[in-house]
């Protein structure tokens, strides 16, 4: 598989990882937490703010400003998703979701499998785009922000009710609990 290298000439990313096949593991496993510490963590080993986010069931959407030093978004994800899933896999284990936990061992290749892969618990590659515009961001924003109650999810009945999105920041004015929001129009403004 060809990995795509992002280019970090623009400072603002949306990015996309999603669970395997869909699996919605962070439900599953109640493992919400694992996303809100990444980010945590990009924060303070990269200077990453996030400026707006949500975690799905089975994936997350993000806004990130990248400070300057940052030469490899590909490696801050991959990093956060591979620590990501050696916490999933433990829950699924200590859960006894050997149905799961099968599903995600035999969607491993036999180059992984060699390379020491005992599960695939994320789609191998992440989705990321520049931003650009304001128009662009403010886009990104409302997708993120309407995404539990979009489509196939009623995870809420009002978007700013869902806990794990920055929607209540922006609309409602609350700090979240678990991630400090950096407002996009200290960028942007």
């Amino acid at each position: 598989m060809i990995r795509t290298r992002h280019n970090l000439t623009e400072n603002t990313w949306f990015i996309t990882f999603t669970c395997f096949d869909w699996i919605p593991l962070f439900e599953i496993t109640n493992s919400y937490h694992l996303v809100y510490n990444w980010l945590k963590v990009i924060d303070q080993k990269y200077q990453i703010k996030t400026l707006a986010f949500v975690i799905m069931p089975n994936h997350v959407h993000a806004l990130l400003q990248l400070p300057a030093s940052v030469k490899s978004l590909n490696t801050v994800i991959a990093n956060g998703k591979r620590f990501m899933a050696y916490y999933l896999v433990k829950q699924l284990t200590n859960m006894d979701q050997d149905s799961i936990l099968n599903q995600l061992s035999a969607a491993c290749t036999d180059k992984e499998i060699a390379k020491g892969q005992l599960h695939k618990v994320f789609e191998p590659s992440f989705d990321a785009k520049p931003i650009y515009t304001l128009a662009f961001l403010h886009q990104k924003l409302d997708y993120i922000h309407h995404n539990p109650v979009s489509g196939k999810w009623n995870l809420c009945k009002e978007f700013t009710d869902y806990p794990h999105s920055s929607a209540a920041f922006y609309h409602d004015d609350k700090p979240h609990s678990l991630v400090t929001i950096t407002d996009y129009r200290e960028f942007w403004g």
